[in-house]
């Protein structure tokens, strides 16, 4: 076997390492998900929150593998972002921003972690105020949550990505709200956070896929966005936009100094993975970045509006498609809900929540660990039928 095949064969979730590596990177994701809800107060500024969990981050895997001959790339692999209210994504300010959260607002938290390229990611959607969250809030965050906890079921090797997304825009109808256009679920492998295997949240004319199958031994980011409002989110301010990732299939000779010095520092500190423009030097970074981003050189992640009023959640989480069955290896638990909309008459949902994540093992395996992930699986499963 020549090197090559061997690395190839390394990357997959038939090798322990790799899960291992996977695993870790999930919960210290999870644990910086906590820590940033945890801070989650009044008046606490949206930026500082934003830091903590991606220091949070580094600091946890910077103390990992510090002993290895060969240095492993570890750190943030998707910046912390919290989008309020109607704010569908991607909210993650710069130092100057004195944006705050209040009392009653719906906070998404996004954020991504990363061991030797081997990412894992959370989102998660709490309402600031204490006691059980009720009404349309309730309703958006259960159909997200629904959504989720069906989308887990699907994405099992022989499916197909299009079984996905038929059957979250049913979750999400059952609460009347919708399923948010333009989100992606990817697949994701060693350093690639938006691999090639796509699940569309909403399919339409404008956005096609390639249809495709999921496959044992494959890893995906399920990311499920929902609206009260119309599911067609806008842009509409790009200087809001702080989150970038480095296209490393383009060049262009870049005219601007400013242009040349920053897209030089990304190459060398960020060359794979999505930054905020609050890690770069800060002055030079508006001016520069403008230019890269119009040659096509940086991706941006803009942040998107629903219409003012209008209520916005979302669930994110990482699976890994284990030959004993699905792996959830990212979550947080929800607050109490007490949506006004429920799924019990709808057969269809209540079949598909009622599907295995694992398949029944020969001789009883390891029944403990399995007992745990099952309850956590029926709870957050349970939590939209409340009420």
């Amino acid at each position: 076997m020549s090197d090559d095949e061997r690395e190839e064969k390394e990357l997959d979730l038939t090798s322990p390492e790799v899960v291992t590596k996977y695993k870790s990177a999930a919960e210290i994701v999870n644990k910086a998900l906590q820590l940033v809800l945890s801070e989650c107060k009044p008046k606490a500024k949206i930026v500082d929150l934003c830091e903590k969990g991606d220091a949070f981050i580094k600091e946890e895997t910077g103390n990992m593998y510090k002993n290895v001959k060969k240095k492993i790339e570890r750190g943030v692999a998707f910046p912390t972002c919290i989008s309020v209210n109607n704010t569908v994504c991607h909210f993650s300010p710069l130092a100057s921003d004195e944006t705050v959260v209040e009392e009653g607002d719906i906070l998404k938290i996004d954020m991504g972690c990363h061991i030797d390229g081997f990412i894992a990611v959370v989102g998660h959607t709490h309402v600031l105020h204490e006691g059980p969250v009720t009404g349309r809030a309730a309703d958006v965050i259960a159909a997200a949550n629904t959504a989720a906890e069906v989308a887990l079921r699907l994405v099992r090797p022989g499916k197909k990505n299009s079984d996905v997304t038929e059957a979250i825009q049913k979750v999400a109808a059952a609460y009347d709200c919708k399923i948010v256009e333009g989100v992606l679920s990817h697949q994701m492998k060693q350093f690639v956070i938006d691999g090639n295997k796509v699940v569309l949240s909403v399919s339409n004319p404008d956005t096609r896929v390639d249809e495709a199958e999921f496959e044992e031994n494959e890893v995906y980011s399920i990311d499920i966005v929902t609206s009260t409002g119309d599911g067609k989110p806008k842009l509409l301010d790009e200087k809001q936009t702080t989150i970038y990732k480095r296209a490393v299939d383009k060049s262009y000779n870049l005219k601007m100094k400013a242009s040349r010095f920053i897209f030089s520092e990304i190459s060398q500190k960020f060359p794979i993975m999505p930054f905020t423009a609050r890690d770069l030097e800060e002055k030079r970074a508006r001016l520069g970045l403008v230019e890269c981003v119009n040659h096509e050189l940086l991706q941006p992640y803009p942040v998107l509006h629903e219409k003012p009023g209008d209520l916005v959640a979302h669930i994110k989480f990482t699976v890994l498609l284990m030959p004993n069955g699905s792996d959830r290896v990212t979550s947080h638990a929800l607050q109490e809900l007490q949506p006004t909309k429920t799924t019990e008459n709808e057969p269809e949902i209540k079949a598909w929540l009622a599907l295995p994540t694992k398949t029944k093992k020969k001789g009883g395996g390891k029944k403990k660990k399995g007992k745990k992930s099952d309850k956590v699986e029926e709870a957050s499963q349970a939590e939209p039928m409340e009420g």
